[in-house]
């Protein structure tokens, strides 16, 4: 078995439970310029950067002048109307707490805007925690592209080998996979276990995740 010394997290879903209100904020924004879309097809791309999402959800490119204005509007939907209402999931900080009892390096990766990613690592406690973060402005291209991972892999100084990350979409696992990392997997962002099968380990949970620490991947090891 292999030891796991680093941890690249992913936060909202699998830390934050903050799925809905960006599917929500991006829906309003979305609607204010006149297009509607449904919730259903919006959540389903939540986990992805608004570079792969507006084109999904309703066919504008994210640099076009329309796309443009409407990822303007959903940053300030979501930071005024949402933001201030996000909690972490239940023992998410202990979690992170175990985590570096255990000597792992946590690295953040995550699709997310900076500004944004600061107040929701504040909302879960792991702003005191982190080495360090990646946010959707270090790489070119979201999840499912790699970008976000690897250069999260880069900042962790742990070779891919020897990490695992942390998740809870589909785009996760796909970054991860063709990042060349492994990466467990928790259903509390509202993906079930057919989606999230190329995992190395699903829970449902940062608490289950927690009470199961000391058997898990994190704590056991990768297989060679």
């Amino acid at each position: 078995m292999t030891k796991v010394r680093g941890v690249l997290l992913d936060v909202d879903g699998t830390l934050v439970d903050s799925n809905d209100a960006h599917a929500n904020a991006w829906i309003e924004a979305m609607a204010e310029a006149g297009i509607e879309v449904p919730f259903s097809k919006v959540r389903r791309l939540i986990g992805m950067g608004g570079d792969k999402l507006l084109p999904a959800s309703c066919g504008f490119e994210e640099d076009s002048s329309e796309g443009k204005k409407i990822g303007d509007r959903r940053k300030e939907i979501f930071r005024t109307r949402y933001l201030p209402t996000l909690q972490s999931f239940p023992q998410t900080k202990e979690l992170l707490q175990r985590m570096t009892r255990a000597g792992l390096k946590l690295v953040v990766a995550s699709s997310a805007k900076k500004d944004e990613l600061t107040a929701l690592l504040r909302v879960c406690g792991a702003d005191e925690l982190i080495d360090a973060k990646t946010s959707s402005d270090d790489a070119a291209h979201s999840k499912p592209d790699p970008d976000i991972v690897l250069a999260a892999l880069e900042r962790l100084g742990v070779p891919a080998a020897e990490t695992l990350m942390l998740g809870d979409t589909p785009y996760d696992i796909g970054a991860a996979h063709k990042a060349g990392v492994r990466i467990v997997a928790l259903r509390c962002g509202g993906w079930g276990d057919a989606n999230l099968a190329n995992a190395v380990a699903v829970y449902e949970n940062p608490a289950d995740l927690l009470a199961n620490f000391d058997a898990s991947p994190f704590a056991v090891g990768l297989e060679s």
